[in-house]
């Protein structure tokens, strides 16, 4: 092995990270969202999907959906032609496919800056953070609680990220705050720290409330009325259940004409049958008994068909991510979503790994390709889930943002342009010559392909003298220079103030609770 001297290795180190910094830490710089040029990949059939819908109905019908400790649901369904009995809803079928008629098959949700806004169905996909986990995770501390400065800096983060293209919701739960109040500093967050979309508040309907309050401070009551500004998650209680807490955050902003990501949260095995048709089967019931309510609130409300389906290790018990039925169910659930004319979310880079390691990429890997290839529309925990959803991870962040890069260039698909298709390169370089010195490959020498600010792609010589770093040793610099560079967008001094006035009156007007 050939050492390089000390000073080259200084030179060259610093050089390559400068570039790998350039190229993953550029100051609040967002690239468009994805608009896919790819064939979309279907796997079942005319008859597959009108089988599914049949039994869904089925289900709707023989079976019913519970919708608990919120009687106004109940009345709604019984005037819409539903047969109620206690909290059981049965709808006759063909009734829940009429009701959703109403929900558009697209919409735009608006960001603070309108250069950030984003198209929510169609062709599109939008690409949103880790969503949920009440623990963080990096190489310094280890796994911990997470608190209101990491949520903070995750929101930076995705602000940071290029390809990131929301800011998202519950990035990570900030646990050293109170319980009733923290979703004012949340929402906060996202207004104050990035002005890229955002989600909202779901835990408690007078907490949906705020949120639709703060976005009225931000965006003005009347542009509200006829505008998106919000896209929150309203879960399913699978199986077949709509609990009290979900349908009134959906309910507030429905009727506010905020969207919804209406979706079975679902671990096939426990929450659904073991087979990908019955969970279709299943999910699509509980989607449909979903989009119905908000449409019965507000007819026109915006939503999303939503679906989370894993499976399970029958084993253990435990969560699987990256599995082939899970593609499968990606797959037919989109199918269904175009069925119902209604925008798709699913997938994102899930896995069940504790560290940023090699089953973390594979399973990733696994959940974020069929996720483009279905053709989602909305993409949650595209980047930054860990230890199945248990943990955000700032390595793996950055890790999933670099893939999320290669997805935007894969989604454009081949390019057949007079310069795609290269006849020049051809005609100037001979039978047995090389291609790197013509004029073509000089005019594309800086965007012909992908270069990721992960992988490293130097001799092993380089690689030891730059330290012998893996992925995740390298992302771990990464997301601190990308803090340390991080600068807010600006905000009207006269919203901030009224949005901290607003919060530290709902702050007032209560004790602090821990559930």
């Amino acid at each position: 092995m050939t050492d390089m001297p000390e000073a080259g290795a200084r030179e060259g180190r610093r050089g390559r990270e400068a570039r790998r910094a350039a190229r993953s830490a550029r100051s609040g710089v967002s690239v468009p969202y994805i608009t896919r040029n790819l064939p979309l990949t279907e796997v079942l059939s005319e008859e597959g999907l009108a089988l599914i819908e049949h039994n869904a109905e089925t289900l709707m019908e023989e079976i019913g959906l519970e919708f608990r400790d919120y009687p106004a649901a109940l009345e709604r369904f019984r005037q819409a032609g539903c047969d109620v009995r206690g909290e059981r809803v049965h709808f006759p079928r063909g009734l829940a496919r009429s009701l959703i008629r109403t929900a558009p098959q697209d919409y735009v949700q608006h960001a603070r800056n309108p250069e950030r806004s984003v198209h929510i169905g169609g062709k599109d996909t939008v690409f949103a953070p880790v969503y949920g986990s009440p623990f963080v995770h990096d190489l310094d501390q280890g796994r911990r609680y997470g608190t209101i400065e990491d949520f903070r800096n995750f929101v930076k983060l995705a602000y940071q990220s290029p390809f990131m293209h929301h800011s998202g919701g519950t990035v990570c739960e900030p646990v050293d705050l109170p319980v009733n109040k923290r979703h004012l500093d949340m929402v906060y967050a996202h207004m104050r720290y990035s002005d890229k979309p955002f989600m909202g508040s779901v835990t408690h309907p007078e907490r949906a409330k705020d949120t639709v309050a703060m976005a009225e401070i931000l965006f003005g009551a009347e542009f509200l009325q006829s505008n998106t500004v919000v896209t929150s998650l309203i879960n399913a209680n699978s199986p077949l259940v709509w609990d009290a807490t979900m349908l009134g955050s959906a309910e507030a902003y429905a009727r506010a004409n905020q969207a919804c990501i209406i979706t079975p949260f679902i671990l096939s095995g426990a929450m659904s049958p073991v087979t990908v048709a019955g969970t279709l089967t299943q999910v699509l019931a509980e989607v449909l008994a979903g989009v119905s309510f908000t449409q019965l609130v507000r007819p026109g409300a915006p939503v999303i068909f939503g679906t989370f389906v894993s499976t399970l290790s029958m084993q253990s018990g435990a969560p699987t991510f990256g599995t082939p039925e899970a593609s499968l169910a990606i797959y037919g659930a989109a199918q269904l979503a175009r069925r119902m004319k209604l925008p798709f979310r699913t997938g994102g880079s899930l896995c069940a790994s504790k560290v940023p390691d090699a089953q973390a990429a594979y399973e990733s890997a696994q959940t974020l390709i069929p996720t483009i290839h279905a053709g989602t529309n909305f993409v949650l925990h595209a980047a930054g889930w860990m230890e199945g959803g248990l943990a955000s991870s700032y390595e793996k962040f950055v890790m999933d943002c670099d893939q999320l890069g290669m997805m935007h260039v894969l989604a454009k698909g081949i390019d057949l342009s007079d310069n795609g298709q290269a006849l020049a390169a051809f005609r100037e370089v001979p039978p047995g010559g090389h291609f790197l010195g013509c004029a073509h490959t000089q005019a594309n020498f800086e965007t012909a392909f992908y270069r990721s600010g992960i992988a490293d792609n130097n001799s092993v010589e380089q690689w030891m003298a730059e330290g012998s770093q893996d992925a995740a040793q390298r992302a771990n610099k990464i997301w601190k220079k990308m803090l340390a560079d991080y600068e807010a967008p600006p905000l009207d001094p006269g919203i901030d103030e009224a949005l901290q006035a607003f919060m530290a009156k709902k702050k007032a007007s209560m004790p602090d609770a821990t559930h």
